[in-house]
């Protein structure tokens, strides 16, 4: 059995090493630990990287863990990746993204209805950027496939699960209401396609 500064250790070695975020189950494995174990010493190390001030911080995406860094360095960051192109996603594209976080699993029949506008090319750029995944099919007529979000949407948007989404009362307004279907903001990633290509499938 290791010691927990062994462990720590190794969690971080781990996070850093693995890219992606690191899941409890994989890093217990590892260490031959028990989950619980394995989570609280994770929760630990985020709490010490907080009352540090460190530049790097530890964010959980459901069950799992990984390096960020802290978000009042964003203005540093920023210059050094200048000129790397920034580019965000259209409202079209965050408007479906929203319907979709809230309303999951959620066909795109029920999506249309609720736009106004057909939103298959949407859809479809949000699978490509795996923010959108198929979740299965309805026991509705024809069984049309519904759509939910991945865990790269809660790691892009900042949240630790979908129990972190703002609340919002009537999803009817979505379509109008632009606080809304922006969520937190309009929040800048980088894409491999424009937002011209999106808005042109508006069309």
């Amino acid at each position: 059995m290791y010691s927990n500064k062994t462990m720590k250790s190794a969690l971080e070695s781990m996070m850093f090493m693995w890219g992606e975020p690191l899941e409890v189950k994989d890093a217990a494995q590892v260490l031959e630990a028990e989950k619980n174990e394995i989570r609280e010493l994770f929760l630990e190390l985020q709490a010490e990287y907080e009352q540090e001030g460190r530049g790097i911080r530890i964010r959980q995406i459901e069950d799992s863990f990984g390096f960020v860094t802290h978000i009042e360095n964003e203005i540093f960051i920023k210059k050094l990746c200048t000129p790397v192109r920034v580019k965000r996603l259209s409202q079209a594209a965050l408007e479906v993204l929203a319907i979709i976080a809230y309303r999951q699993p959620v066909t795109r029949g029920e999506i249309d209805s609720i736009r106004g506008i057909k939103s298959e090319r949407v859809i479809d750029g949000l699978v490509e950027k795996d923010l959108v995944e198929v979740m299965g099919r309805s026991e509705g007529v024809g069984r049309p496939l519904v759509y939910g979000t991945t865990k790269e949407f809660l790691k892009k948007f900042g949240f630790s699960s979908l129990k972190d989404l703002p609340e919002v009362s009537e999803f009817e307004d979505i379509r109008r209401t632009g606080d809304e279907v922006e969520m937190h903001e309009q929040i800048a990633i980088n894409f491999d396609t424009d937002d011209s290509e999106e808005e042109a499938d508006e069309n």
